[in-house]
């Protein structure tokens, strides 16, 4: 991390220092950060002279496995680290739930950020989402990571072992809703992550998301009961739900998104514009914590004591057996199915994960604006400087030492490539939307 030594510092000097700092933090209620002298002597001293403006804020989050660096942040003192001794995070029953929690802001007993799923604050910045479509202006802060979230189906179309070709799903979805039963892909908000994934996937086969099935909102945590009971065919969602789904033997994973679209952008760290606006040393805190998280969490070695963390009570409140193999890259597929150290497992840090590239928040508006949730006049540009704040990661990532490396030297990641041959380039969207076959503009 690039922090400063005590070796670097003379003893006298650095017990004055270590006095002054003492007492700078207890002016700001940090006094509890001191066990981490000297290894922390950097990040304490930029917390002493960084002038918070507040030591509060109340961040929410799903119970999923991509919120790990939140409950890390927290469970590790990151947050206490960086002098934000007061910070809250708490769990959220649904998206909807962190969305009105968002709107409301804790001035209103809501919540100031979020784990939140990547084009939510785009909705809620633009009012799509919003009650009376008023905006509550977001800035994304940081990505959380890269893939790590799963298309499951029922145990009813195990014959079929279904992969990334959706193709043979058509005619069993078509045989079954012909018989007069309904036919169900659940997601967990619209235009969100999963609703995207799912949509993609069953598009790419030749099914139509909106006419060959319904496609239905799930929170989280409820997938797999919902599964069991036969209240959809299909559902998207990240861990440790789709192995939960196959350790209870009530059905399989067809896929890991990032075989979709590898190493894809998923979950963000997002603020209120006005929290961040007002308490712009405090967010920085904030990020630098979490970026600290991300960094730690995707350490083999922290692979084990991770999944612990996430099972708790507090956070996931789900068996370690759901969750820890997939952590450290082990992919049961239930069907036969079984890769060691796979290739799409997800990453916190690695593979520039963090960052949160613009090209990525182009790429959620134009699918956004594909399925009809955005106008296709949407002016995409305004919109993302509006929403997306690098320069406040780029800012952070100065402060910790981040090594040159691991920063992008662009906003943008380039050209995408996808599993069914589809491309993307953010510098020609339309051609990109002009080659999907099934898709719904507004």
């Amino acid at each position: 991390m690039g922090k400063k030594s005590s070796t670097m510092i003379g003893g006298n000097d650095f017990n004055k220092r270590r006095k002054f700092l003492k007492h700078s933090l207890t002016a700001i209620g940090g006094a509890a950060v001191l066990s981490g002298l000297p290894k922390g002597l950097g990040s304490l001293a930029w917390a002493a002279g960084g002038s918070l403006e507040t030591t509060t804020a109340k961040l929410g989050f799903i119970a999923l496995t991509d919120a790990a660096p939140l409950f890390v942040a927290e469970e590790k003192g990151f947050f206490k680290k960086y002098g934000m001794t007061d910070v809250q995070v708490i769990k959220q029953s649904s998206w909807g739930t962190t969305r009105d929690n968002l709107v409301l802001g804790s001035q209103n007993n809501g919540i100031d950020g979020a784990h939140i799923l990547s084009p939510m604050p785009y909705l809620i910045s633009a009012g799509v989402v919003t009650p009376n479509n008023i905006p509550t202006p977001m800035y994304i802060l940081a990505r959380l990571n890269l893939g790590g979230q799963c298309i499951s189906v029922g145990k009813e179309y195990a014959d079929l072992k279904l992969g990334t070709d959706s193709t043979p799903f058509k005619a069993a979805l078509q045989k079954k809703k012909a018989s007069g039963k309904p036919v169900n892909a659940a997601m967990t908000f619209p235009g969100g992550t999963h609703d995207l994934w799912i949509r993609y996937w069953l598009a790419a086969g030749g099914i139509d998301p909106t006419k060959d099935i319904s496609t239905i909102v799930v929170p989280p945590a409820q997938m797999v009961a919902n599964m069991k009971v036969g209240s959809m065919d299909t559902f998207c969602v990240c861990e440790p739900w789709n192995e939960q789904l196959i350790n209870q033997k009530i059905g399989y994973t067809a896929n890991t998104t990032s075989e979709l679209w590898n190493n894809h952008p998923e979950k963000a760290f997002a603020m209120r514009a006005d929290y961040v606006d007002k308490n712009p040393n405090s967010t920085k805190a904030l990020l630098m914590a979490v970026m600290e998280a991300q960094m730690w969490c995707e350490k083999a070695e922290n692979k084990e004591e991770m999944a612990k963390i996430c099972s708790g009570r507090k956070w996931i409140n789900a068996p370690y057996n759901d969750i820890i193999e997939r952590m450290k890259g082990t992919f049961d597929y239930g069907n036969g199915k079984v890769v060691e150290n796979s290739p799409f497992q997800m990453r916190y840090w690695n593979d520039f994960a963090s960052y949160p590239f613009r090209s990525h928040d182009l790429w959620f508006l134009t699918e956004n604006m594909r399925w009809g949730y955005f106008p296709a006049s949407t002016d995409t540009k305004a919109l993302i400087d509006k929403v997306n704040r690098e320069d406040m990661w780029r800012d952070a990532a100065a402060t910790l030492n981040v090594p040159a490396s691991d920063i992008p030297t662009s906003t943008s990641r380039g050209v995408e490539k996808f599993f069914d041959g589809k491309v993307f380039d953010p510098e020609n969207p339309k051609a990109y939307l002009d080659s999907l076959a099934i898709k719904y503009m507004s």
